[in-house]
């Protein structure tokens, strides 16, 4: 895991976090939190076995001791929440049985930017 964008003063709010396709509605969610007014970072962690292995420092450092944490998981949601902490939130997946075209799923589960952005102002 590591930072992909800092916040644009260099003091988070808020840390996004993310793996592969839902990386980049993440940065999505970012811009639209920034032009809010409410600073925000994007962590891509690809791989939780890895991440956990590193010093505590670096852990911290990364996914920033005093921010928000909302994780995007296009898949299941278990197990982020060791990331994001009991005031953190998860937008992703929770039931399945639907099929069609990716962008439409999303929408349908409401994993979106919009969301994202949501699930922040409703948590700050």
């Amino acid at each position: 895991g590591y930072v992909l964008q800092e916040a644009a003063d260099g003091a988070a709010r808020v840390t996004l976090l993310a793996t592969g396709s839902e990386v980049a509605m993440a940065l999505e969610a970012r811009e639209r939190l920034q032009a809010a007014g409410v600073p925000a970072k994007v962590v891509s962690l690809p791989c939780w076995l890895l991440f956990d292995r590193e010093r505590a420092a670096y852990r911290d450092k990364v996914l920033g001791k005093d921010t928000l944490k909302v994780a995007v998981e296009a898949a299941s949601c278990f197990g982020w929440e060791r990331y994001v902490g009991t005031d953190g939130v998860v937008v992703g997946l929770r039931d399945f049985g639907a099929s069609a075209p990716a962008g439409a799923l999303y929408e349908h589960f409401g994993i979106t930017a919009d969301a994202v952005v949501a699930a922040v102002k409703a948590r700050l």
